[in-house]
């Protein structure tokens, strides 16, 4: 099947933007390395990987296109700066040092991210708990900017709570150049609510979105905008996330939590609290209308939370069926299927879809229908017709913690045996029957926290995991879920947070983590 493609205006690169593409797949044609001979399975030594600290929020990490010299950098924004680093050596080459942005805050060292380490492996039982949660309290609240995307002009875009921020170099011609903030534009008082999302449409547009429902389409100049509301949104937006601020002190649940996903004609999707909507930009407006080819649906909402996923794109050739991609907000999450264009005429409702526009409902119970809850936070991996998510549910939680705290100990803790979440569940659309399926579940692997990727080149995809109380990398066979090795990376320094696995143009798995970024250095 033919990959979504890659928009001109993002760097020319294997990663310009978070979740890989336009798409939001999480997925490349790159073959990938696989463990074997002293690595797999083996503590890996420095000789065998690259790690360098940067400080607090690193999750994501975006590849630029050749400087006049040959090589890339890797654009990497955290909590306390911007950083620049050699694509190849991961030395910082800049920094841009964030402080101002909130003034009352200390600025974090070496030291706080060492403590902070060593508290998560050497803690244990409620000690340990105690101590990720005053981790996540400094570092995690309030913590904006997440996504962002690097333009083929090596400029980084973020979407801060309350405007975008543009960083540039000094020289864009030197890598080793300085970084500055090069524009900064605030919203204005009718856009309601915090960022939560950035993209790019095709003709080189920023689209964001707010947890209150607005889109808003921004030149890369800040010259000019176009901001609507998504349908819905005026009616019930400010109510529920008056209510989600009152139940769960509004921690990422807000009428739209994530982000939204592109194709190339000017289709944006997004999801709110129990609809997916496809709008259409047309270059100078958003349309809603269904003659344009616009649509919203409901999507099953048993929660009554909404999707936790950024939506994805399945589906691009013209022969081939094209589908959104969602995990819905059902008690046990559904890998959710819509017809991404016009519904074919004989599709008939799916037995409890709420919407004929759903082609296919996969339930994610890790290989166990008596589930009764299961909820990720990881967008759906997708290549070809197959889609997969990952157990973020705690195999354990403590009697006092409440229970939005299960994110808590997956994301900082999933390395202790009594928290791991063990599941990863694909299902796969079979175009002839016009079924969605499962292809495979394997309780063997734990993903506690992190975004798969896939590499279509090796017919993997790669997570981080966790064996044995130490972190790690795992390497699944995309098609028939049988493991493929694991690197063992070791201590919390490795745990990626929230955030992706990626690979680098050599095929290296490159990925954040919780104050810094890691390369294994093993290649196809």
């Amino acid at each position: 099947m033919s990959v979504g493609y890659h928009n001109p205006f993002l760097a020319d690169s294997e990663n310009p933007i978070a979740h890989g593409r336009c798409d939001q797949q999480d997925c490349t044609e790159l073959e990938g390395g696989l463990p074997s001979g002293g690595s797999a399975g083996q503590l890996l030594h420095e000789t065998g990987r690259q790690f360098t600290w940067l400080g607090p929020g690193h999750f994501g990490g975006l590849f630029s296109g050749l400087y006049p010299d040959g090589r890339r950098t890797i654009w990497s924004n955290g909590r306390e700066c911007i950083a620049k680093l050699d694509h190849d050596t991961l030395e910082v080459l800049a920094r841009f040092d964030l402080s101002h942005e909130r003034p009352d805050e200390p600025t974090s060292s070496k030291a706080d991210w060492e403590a902070g380490v060593a508290g998560l492996d050497d803690l244990e039982g409620d000690e340990a708990v105690m101590h990720a949660a005053d981790l996540a309290a400094r570092f995690m609240t309030g913590l904006d900017g997440v996504y962002a995307l690097l333009d083929h002009e090596h400029t980084l875009f973020l979407g801060r709570k309350t405007g975008a921020v543009a960083y540039a170099e000094v020289d864009p011609t030197d890598r080793h150049s300085a970084i500055v903030e090069k524009a900064r534009w605030e919203k204005p008082p009718e856009v309601e609510g915090f960022f939560v999302g950035v993209n790019m449409t095709p003709d080189g547009r920023l689209v964001l979105s707010t947890d209150h429902g607005w889109l808003v389409s921004l030149a890369r100049d800040f010259s000019d905008y176009v901001a609507v509301q998504i349908p819905g949104a005026a009616e019930d937006a400010a109510e529920h996330c008056a209510r989600m601020e009152a139940e769960r002190g509004n921690t990422g649940y807000g009428w739209v939590r994530t982000s939204l996903c592109c194709d190339d004609a000017g289709g944006v999707y997004i999801s709110s609290v129990d609809h997916s909507h496809k709008a259409i930009w047309t270059g100078d407006r958003f349309s809603f209308d269904e003659a344009d080819g616009a649509w919203s649906a409901e999507y099953r909402n048993g929660t009554g939370r909404g999707s936790g996923t950024t939506p994805s794109l399945m589906g691009f050739g013209p022969d081939e069926d094209r589908f959104l991609v969602i995990g819905d907000g059902d008690d046990v999450v559904n890998i959710t299927l819509l017809w991404r264009d016009e519904i074919p005429d004989d599709w008939e409702q799916l037995p409890g879809a709420p919407s004929r526009r759903i082609a296919g409902l996969g339930p994610a119970h890790m290989g166990d229908p008596t589930r009764t809850e299961i909820q990720t936070e990881q967008s759906i991996t997708v290549s070809g017709y197959g889609a997969m998510t990952v157990n973020n549910e705690p195999g354990t939680r403590p009697d006092w913690l409440p229970a939005r705290g299960a994110r808590l100990l997956c994301f900082f803790l999933g390395h202790h045996e009594r928290f791991t979440p063990f599941g990863m569940h694909k299902y796969r659309w079979n175009p002839d029957t016009r079924e969605f399926r499962e292809d495979w579940v394997t309780t063997e692997v734990s993903s506690p926290n992190s975004v798969p990727y896939v590499s279509q080149g090796s017919d993997t995809v790669y997570t981080c995991g966790t064996r044995g109380g130490k972190w790690t990398v795992e390497a699944v066979n995309w098609s028939t879920g049988e493991s493929r090795g694991h690197w063992v990376l070791g201590d919390s320094r490795f745990n990626t947070l929230g955030g992706g696995v990626h690979l680098d143009g050599e095929g290296r798995v490159i990925f954040g983590n919780i104050f810094g970024k890691t390369r294994i250095l093993d290649t196809p």
